[in-house]
C-alpha cells in the first residue's frame, strides 16, 4: 500500500458516512427536543440533569411519559419512511406513498370499523392485525381497479385508482364517526394522528409487525436497485421481478399498517422522507433505506414538537402538522416531474 504523500490524495470519507453520522446527531438532538418540549416547557440542562441523576416526582413522570412518546415516533417514523420508500421503489414512481395508494386509508377504515362495531382497542396487537388486513384489501382492490381493461397497472392507472379508494374509504371512516358519536372520542385523536395517547404498549403490539416488515425491506433493497434498471435487465440479473415486487409490496403494507394501528394515519411522512434520503444519498436503494430508517423519526419528531409548540399549552396533533408540511413537498415534486417530462 503506497503512503500518503503531498501528491497522493488521502482517501476521502464515503459520503454516506458523513450523511449517517449527520442523521445520529440530528436525531439525537431533535429527541432530546422531545423529552423537554410539553405543555410545561422543560430546559434541556434540566432534562440532561434528570436522565443522568435522580429527578424530582413530578419531572420523573413527565419525562416516562415523554420518553415513551419520544420511542413511539422513533419507530413509526421509520416505518412510514421505509414504506413510502419501498412504494416508490417497487413503481418506480417518485409519488407514490401508502396514503396515496390507499393502503392509511384501508387500514384507517378497518380499525375505525372494528373499534366501533366491536370494541378492537386502538394500539393493540388485535388492531395491528385489523389494521394489516384493511391496508392489504385497499392495496389489493387499488391493483385491481388499476389492472381494468387490460394492459397491466400503469402507474397513473395505480395513483388514480389508490386517489380514489383513499377519497371513498375517507368518507366513510368521517361518515360512520358522524353517525356514532357515542364511539366519536374513543378514535377521533386516532383517525387524524396522534402520538399524544400513544406509548410503550402501542409500540410493543405492533413491534412484531415493524420487525418482519423491516426484514422484508432489507432484503428487498439490492433487487430493488436491480429493478430500477427496467424489468427486463433484472430479470436478466437473475431477480425473481414477481417475487420481489410481493416481498417489498408486502412490507410497505406491513409497516404502514403497524403504523397505522399504533398512531393513527399519518400522511406525507412516506412521501417526503424518500425524496429527501434521496438528496442525500443517491439512488442506491439499500443507502437509501437505512438512512431513511434515520430521516424518518427526525421528520416525525420534528413534526410533533412543532405540534406541541404552536398551540401551547394545547396541542396540535402531529398528522396535521405532517399534513401541512408534506402538501408543498407534494407540489414540488409533482413540478419536478413535469420539468422532467417537458
Amino acid at each position: 500500500m503506497r503512503p500518503v504523500t503531498a501528491t497522493t490524495p488521502a482517501r476521502r470519507t464515503p459520503r454516506t458516512v458523513l450523511v449517517l453520522v449527520g442523521c445520529v446527531a440530528v436525531l439525537a438532538l431533535v429527541c432530546l427536543l422531545s423529552l423537554a418540549v410539553g405543555s410545561k416547557a422543560t430546559s434541556l440542562p434540566e432534562v440532561i440533569d434528570a436522565l443522568t441523576g435522580r429527578p424530582d416526582a413530578y419531572l420523573a413522570t413527565v419525562l416516562d411519559a415523554r420518553i415513551e412518546r419520544t420511542l413511539l415516533a422513533l419507530g413509526v417514523g421509520a416505518a412510514l419512511a421505509l414504506s413510502g420508500a419501498l412504494m416508490q421503489g417497487v413503481t418506480a414512481n417518485p409519488l407514490a406513498d401508502p396514503g396515496l395508494l390507499g393502503i392509511n386509508a384501508g387500514a384507517a377504515a378497518a380499525m375505525v370499523t372494528a373499534s366501533a362495531f366491536f370494541g378492537v382497542a386502538t394500539g393493540s396487537t388485535a388492531s395491528a392485525w385489523v389494521a394489516l388486513l384493511g391496508g392489504g384489501v385497499a392495496a389489493l382492490v387499488v391493483h385491481m381497479i388499476g389492472t381494468v381493461g387490460g394492459g397491466g397497472a400503469s402507474l397513473v392507472r395505480l395513483v388514480l385508482a389508490g386517489a380514489v379508494v383513499a377519497a371513498v374509504l375517507t368518507a366513510y371512516v368521517q361518515g360512520l364517526a358522524l353517525s356514532m358519536p357515542q364511539h366519536f372520542d374513543s378514535y377521533r385523536f386516532w383517525v387524524v394522528g396522534s402520538l399524544g395517547d400513544g406509548g410503550l404498549d402501542h409500540l410493543r403490539s405492533v413491534a412484531p409487525f415493524l420487525v418482519v416488515g423491516l426484514v422484508l425491506a432489507l432484503l428487498s433493497a439490492s433487487g430493488l436497485n436491480a429493478l430500477a434498471l427496467g424489468s427486463d435487465t433484472a430479470t436478466g440479473l437473475g431477480v425473481n421481478t414477481l417475487l420481489l415486487r410481493v416481498t417489498a409490496l408486502g412490507a410497505a403494507t406491513l409497516l404502514c399498517a403497524a403504523a397505522t394501528a399504533a398512531v393513527g394515519p399519518i400522511a406525507f411522512v412516506g412521501l417526503a422522507v424518500p425524496h429527501i434520503v434521496r438528496a442525500l444519498v443517491g439512488l442506491d436503494v439499500r443507502r437509501q433505506l437505512l438512512t431513511c430508517l434515520l430521516v424518518g423519526p427526525i421528520v416525525l419528531l420534528g413534526a410533533d414538537i412543532i405540534g406541541r409548540v404552536v398551540l401551547r399549552p394545547q396541542e396540535l396533533m402531529v398528522g396535521v402538522v405532517t399534513a401541512f408540511v408534506g402538501a408543498p413537498v407534494l407540489l414540488l415534486a409533482v413540478r419536478r416531474l413535469g420539468k422532467r417530462a417537458a
